[in-house]
């Protein structure tokens, strides 16, 4: 009997296809990485064990990229994620040559220039930690709570367009998620659907 063939979801633009490797799952521990920070540090998500914790997959060249930090909505969850006691982990897996790729130096220049507030923009330019979190998106956001266990993972909201006039309308997941693991509470939407530019990796 054949087997049937199920096309992969399109979601803004992005195909989503089936993975090889495990996926990072809500209700597990999160993936441990260790990574290279903009300023060559070298950062391990355990050693931020006793804080929650926000991954953002980022790519300056993409128009959802700039929609949320055009509009400053990135950075105002950034920098009330860090006055709450949160830290945030900036993400750029784009490779050499790709959209979105920068350096040390380019990383810090575009974080001034779009006044952003991560805790830290972690270089991942051979994708090991994209591919680690299966991060399809730009943006694709995760969070981990205290004890190391991912709560959310998916879209920072539910309008999947480039236009940042749909930004004060729409139901920011990341921010409401943020909102429920501080308040002990379980986060009510722990998996969404993210949206955005492809993350550019190298193969």
């Amino acid at each position: 009997m054949p087997l049937l063939k199920l096309a992969a979801p399109i979601i803004a633009g992005v195909l989503m296809t089936a993975t090889a490797h495990a996926v990072p799952e809500v209700g597990k521990p999160a993936p441990d990485f260790s990574a290279v920070d903009s300023n060559g540090k070298t950062v391990k998500l355990s050693g931020f064990r006793g804080k929650i914790v926000v991954l953002e997959w980022t790519n300056d060249g993409c128009p959802y990229v700039q929609k949320h930090y055009g509009s400053g909505n990135m950075q105002s969850l950034q920098k009330d994620a860090a006055a709450k006691g949160a830290v945030w982990l900036t993400i750029i897996s784009s490779a050499p040559g790709k959209q979105g790729y920068v350096d040390g130096a380019g990383a810090n220049k575009l974080t001034k220039s779009r006044g952003a507030a991560p805790t830290a923009v972690l270089l991942d330019p051979e994708g090991a930690i994209g591919h680690l979190y299966d991060a399809r998106t730009t943006p694709h956001m995760f969070i981990v709570n205290k004890d190391g266990t991912l709560v959310y993972m998916g879209g920072i909201d539910d309008k999947p367009t480039s236009n940042p006039g749909d930004i004060q309308s729409a139901k920011n997941f990341v921010r409401v998620a943020l909102d429920e693991v501080m308040a002990g509470k379980p986060v009510s939407e722990a998996i969404t659907r993210p949206y955005g530019c492809s993350v550019k990796y190298e193969s």
